[in-house]
């Protein structure tokens, strides 16, 4: 009987630095042993930039800079996603943007990148909608519209993950599993966050229960966890002042240790769907957050970012999921 495959680890690296410079980022990463990482905010000698606004000789420098810390670009954690399903003054400050030109524009660049770096993988998002009004409501529109950017993907040979978050349509894991099944197409997975769904006033028992509901659409895993012991129940819609309670994921609520359990039966399973789009195999990507988080990234530093991973490995192995981090070996292969 083959044994499960290994996870591969990842990290969004702008966590790590404390400036975002991009060899800040690679340092860390490097001296904590990953080999793998998903970009987001860098500072390539311009200032820090999303991926997304990237000019071409940013980009040049950074394919040639993850050669020298021996890095491979895991996922493309794009924005794609969050702004609002429609165009409505609902007291939020998130942006509106015609579909259409969303689709030609935005979703056509974040492909790029990820063309660029050499990922199959493209983080994003269910849409905001209408703050006050219920996300099951907007559900058909969101299918429509993920549907077309599973499409755009496809036709690149890349991958959408659908990361589970609040205040989006698709905040739960059961509201995420619906909508993966509706847009049933093989070019979108979804992204479990434990943290993410804990925040919005989950037990663990409750998080457990949405990873499996979201296991047939599974892709690959963000890891963060969460501990407020003032949350007392449901949150309807979570503040930026919610996103100071992360915690390394060996000290929260999300149920990672019966999740990863759970996980390590799935693997070959999860390696098969993976491995057949062209990925490397299965991410486990850390986005750590422990020193502050909110709705478009987070901070760690590179000392929480390495207590973190510390935290995540020591998790693995009490469980028994094999992993790979950078060995004597592997650096005398690479002299």
């Amino acid at each position: 009987m083959n044994s499960a495959p290994n996870v591969l680890l990842s990290g969004f690296a702008d966590e790590s630095a404390m400036t975002k410079k991009a060899n800040e980022q690679f340092a860390a990463l490097a001296a904590i042993g990953l080999q793998y990482y998903s970009i987001r905010f860098v500072d390539v000698g311009n200032g820090i930039k999303n991926v997304m606004v990237l000019d071409d000789a940013e980009i040049s420098l950074l394919q040639q800079m993850h050669a020298d810390y021996g890095l491979k670009v895991s996922s493309i954690g794009s924005p794609i996603g969050k702004v609002k399903l429609k165009d409505v003054d609902d007291g939020t400050a998130n942006k509106f943007v015609p579909f259409e030109t969303y689709l030609r524009e935005d979703v056509k660049t974040a492909c790029d990148r990820a063309e660029a770096f050499g990922s199959k993988l493209l983080r994003g998002f269910s849409f905001y909608h209408p703050k006050g009004t219920q996300p099951e409501d907007h559900i058909d529109q969101v299918v429509d519209q993920l549907g077309a950017i599973a499409e755009a993907c496809d036709a690149r040979g890349l991958t959408f993950g659908l990361e589970v978050e609040a205040n989006l349509v698709g905040q739960t894991g059961h509201l995420l599993a619906d909508i993966a099944a509706k847009v049933n197409h093989p070019a979108m997975v979804t992204i479990f966050d434990g943290a993410n769904i804990v925040m919005q006033g989950f037990t663990p028992d409750q998080v457990y229960a949405q990873y499996q509901a979201m296991k047939p659409s599974l892709g690959w895993l963000h890891i963060k966890d969460y501990s407020d012991p003032t949350l007392g129940g449901r949150v309807d819609h979570v503040d930026e002042e919610s996103a100071s309670h992360f915690v390394p994921a060996d000290r929260g609520d999300s149920a990672h240790e019966a999740i990863l359990r759970d996980l390590k039966g799935f693997l070959p399973t999860l390696h098969e769907r993976m491995t057949a789009r062209g990925v490397d195999g299965i991410f486990v990507d850390l986005e750590p957050h422990v020193r502050g988080g909110g709705q478009f990234g987070g901070f760690s530093g590179p000392d929480g970012f390495g207590i973190a991973a510390r935290a995540l490995c020591k998790l693995l192995d009490y469980v028994g999921i094999g992993y790979e981090l950078r060995s004597f070996e592997s650096l005398q292969a690479a002299k």
